[in-house]
């Protein structure tokens, strides 16, 4: 990245027109993750990933893009960050057998906010399996990839929170971290994007920046005050909100962090979570963007021209969903889209306007100027204090092969492998019925990498997978850094560093809270 970029505040390359149209943009999608189903009543609906794939169709944004339906994530490319006895537990219980497990249900805290149901582990590989593809093309030339499946970024190493099993985010970052020596995560998601900041609490290789409602509000972390620990100390930065944040307020805070932290950070990639609950009127929310302007953070981090992935997370109106990463897809490739939307599988959802975006409601913004300036300054003087682009000794590995890009004219396979990911790659298999029911026209590549390393307490571990790989200690809640091997990233295990929250309270309860029709 070139640092006069990012001290110009980010508008190196233009949003929009012929220079955004040549970003190469690909996007993962698997046809049946819209039949998942947590259950009756339940806010989380996978659903809303269909809704959102039906509109890019009908906008005619999927012509513009690579579209790959992703491989299923297995068992030790989630263990590369998860406990090996939870990963167990997530491939083995049914609703059937649930009863049969009470303990493990309490000790992985998975039945409630995180219910089992039928394809549960399925559904974790899939989205994992996407995510981590996406880091595997930005890390092979692709300028973005998107994800709206994944940004579960609660889940920690050893249980289920907040809807999320496992946490496809460190997953991917570790993956990125295989061919850059900094990753920055930042997380847009009205909640705290708690699992990821405490995966990588210790390293000063990963930068986790969120936004987000704090105060009696789930999950209770990310005061302003966590800062990381050890080498990652200035390295966790927390924007702590109140209700009614609207779309100036927001960039207030937004454009002027971030244009710092990528002038001092400057990172090799950098992956958004788009949570779009921090959208006004979202059932489980408090805050009150437009759609426009939780899309101007997606606009403000593809103009540094770094490797960008975007990932979805939380939103429970759904067809406010659909309408946010249907016109942050847009954003990524370049184009702005009319406001009037196309008539779609889903069409009846968006009445009585049909259009694309909605306006925010009259609500109060609770942040007054005062508290935004404050927050605004004690972050730019933690960031003041950080040396500028740590370096980082990368140990000797088998260089990366080159991979070409395929020719979807062509049916001849050609087979490529990355043996820094222990890839296996396959272009050319064939799609199902209904994934191509869906995309009319448009060809679906098969894609999907597995990861060579395991995290692992204490050190790093190389890959061997003619043996078998080590177990992972089972650490319950204490705090843990992941390493990644072909990184060489030396983090150690902080303990009790950050400040627990007072009150952890179910995410489905604020529901009746914060419902919004």
């Amino acid at each position: 990245m070139d640092p006069s970029s990012a001290g110009s505040g980010g508008n190196s390359l233009p949003s929009v027109g012929a220079d955004g149209q040549k970003r190469r943009v690909c996007y993962f999608y698997d046809s049946d993750v819209g039949n998942y189903y947590y259950g009756q009543g339940h806010p989380m609906k996978p659903h809303r990933i269909r809704m959102t794939h039906s509109l890019l169709a009908r906008y005619g944004l999927l012509n513009q893009m690579q579209v790959y339906r992703p491989n299923p994530a297995r068992d030790r490319d989630l263990c590369r960050f998860h406990a090996d006895d939870y990963i167990n537990f997530l491939r083995s219980v049914t609703p059937e057998t649930q009863q049969d497990q009470i303990r493990l249900l309490k000790r992985f805290n998975v039945g409630e906010d995180c219910p089992v149901f039928d394809g549960l582990y399925s559904f974790c590989q899939t989205y994992a399996g996407a995510s981590v593809g996406g880091a595997v093309k930005l890390n092979h030339g692709h300028d973005i990839a998107i994800n709206w499946s994944g940004g579960l970024h609660h889940a920690k190493k050893c249980e289920a929170s907040g809807f999320c099993y496992v946490n496809d985010i460190v997953l991917a970052i570790l993956e990125l971290l295989k061919h850059h020596e900094r990753v920055l995560y930042v997380d847009i998601d009205i909640h705290h994007g708690d699992g990821v900041e405490e995966a990588f609490y210790t390293t000063d290789r990963v930068m986790t920046v969120s936004f987000h409602k704090f105060g009696d509000y789930f999950p209770g972390t990310g005061d302003i005050r966590d800062i990381g620990h050890s080498k990652g100390k200035y390295y966790s930065l927390n924007v702590p909100l109140d209700d009614g944040i609207d779309d100036e307020s927001y960039q207030s805070l937004f454009k002027p962090i971030m244009g710092k932290v990528m002038e001092v950070f400057r990172p090799g990639a950098v992956v958004l979570q788009c949570g779009a609950d921090s959208l006004s009127g979202d059932r489980l929310g408090c805050f009150n963007l437009s759609i426009r302007g939780h899309a101007e953070c997606v606009r403000y981090m593809r103009s540094f021209n770094v490797p960008l992935l975007l990932l979805g997370g939380g939103g429970y109106t759904i067809r406010n969903v659909a309408r946010c990463w249907c016109y942050e897809t847009g954003v990524a490739l370049g184009q702005e889209l009319e406001d009037k939307m196309p008539v779609n599988e889903y069409y009846e959802y968006f009445g009585p306007d049909y259009t694309l975006h909605v306006a925010p409601s009259n609500m109060e913004n609770k942040n007054t100027r005062n508290q935004l300036d404050d927050i605004r300054s004690k972050l730019l003087d933690n960031l003041s204090k950080l040396r500028h682009a740590p370096s980082v000794q990368f140990q000797e590995r088998v260089p990366d092969t080159e991979v070409p890009e395929p020719d979807e004219d062509q049916d001849d396979p050609d087979e490529r492998h990355d043996p820094d990911s222990d890839m296996e790659v396959d272009d050319h298999k064939a799609v199902e019925e209904s994934a191509r029911r869906s995309i009319p026209g448009i060809k679906v590549k098969r894609e999907f990498g597995e990861n060579e390393t395991k995290v692992q307490d204490g050190g790093r571990i190389a890959s061997d997978h003619r043996g078998v790989e080590p177990m992972a200690e089972d650490i319950g809640s204490s705090k843990q850094a992941p390493q990644a091997d072909a990184s060489a990233m030396a983090v150690d295990e902080p303990s009790n560093v950050k400040n627990e929250p007072e009150s952890s309270t179910k995410l489905q309860d604020q529901a009746a809270a914060y419902h919004k029709p």
